[in-house]
């Protein structure tokens, strides 16, 4: 496996990462022309990529972007002939990289975002999406159903009836609708995903890495429980940063009204 310096400016299959430093942010950058195909061996490549970035202690913030006017179009489809049934059983383990990852993670869609290439957007914490953008699970096409979480995804977000008119009429919605359904976070003119991308990353960068960790595995292991128990466990994680040197600072620095100076401790 790659790590750090290394990652940046390495040959993968099918993308690149870049690290920005100053920026705080390290992007993984699809880019195998037009449509953006996601090969199988290329799955594991980025759960590797999610894996290492979320190492970085110069990173705080992961983005997942695309060369060209689409996302991606989906997965390359024969791969999934080649493949075995015991590979092929575990595909949503690799494409839930950017949810498993401590630190936020961001996809920028414009175009095609199918298949794969939705269900890795969806394991995300936020979707930026251009004007431009058109998301479907097409798979009933194929005579198959979504296989890395993007029915269980979407249903958790936008609920069964909405779901199924995604998933069982292989529907394609806009990156307006996907907005008023509760999809993506924001959608902006195709000209500005870059920016609003951008401006996302600083916003998310002045926050305390500490408390921003805490809070996104906080919300993503009560989803599935019951209000009585997230809030008990909302009151621990409330708690243990309450002994955090940020919380310390946080607090300091509202009362001196001046801008923090959070170190994630």
């Amino acid at each position: 496996m790659l790590h750090g310096e290394d990652l940046h400016g390495a040959s993968f299959d099918g993308f690149t990462v870049e690290i920005d430093a100053e920026g705080q942010r390290g992007d993984i950058i699809l880019d195998r022309g037009e449509m953006n195909t996601i090969s199988m061996g290329q799955r594991e490549e980025l759960r590797a990529a999610f894996e290492n970035l979320d190492l970085d202690e110069r990173v705080r913030v992961i983005v997942l972007r695309a060369t060209g006017p689409n996302f991606s179009s989906g997965g390359f489809i024969r791969g999934f002939m080649e493949a075995s049934p015991e590979h092929v059983s575990n595909l949503a383990d690799n494409i839930a990289a950017p949810t498993r990852c401590l630190k936020p993670t961001i996809a920028a869609n414009r175009g095609y975002c199918f298949g794969v290439g939705f269900e890795i957007s969806l394991a995300c914490d936020f979707r930026v999406a251009s004007e431009t953008t058109l998301y479907a699970l097409p798979e009933q096409r194929l005579g198959q159903i979504p296989g890395s979480g993007g029915s269980a995804r979407l249903q958790k977000m936008i609920g069964i009836t909405r779901t199924k008119h995604i998933v069982m009429r292989s529907k394609r919605i806009s990156g307006s609708q996907a907005y008023e359904w509760g999809i993506v976070t924001e959608v902006v003119p195709d000209e500005e995903l870059e920016k609003a991308t951008d401006t996302l990353v600083a916003e998310l960068c002045q926050f305390a890495p500490l408390a921003q960790r805490t809070a996104k595995r906080l919300l993503n292991e009560t989803e599935d429980t019951f209000l009585s128990l997230g809030i008990q466990l909302e009151g621990h994680c409330y708690s243990r940063l309450r002994q955090s040197d940020d919380f310390k600072e946080g607090v300091e620095a509202f009362h001196e009204k001046r801008k923090p100076n959070f170190r994630g401790s």
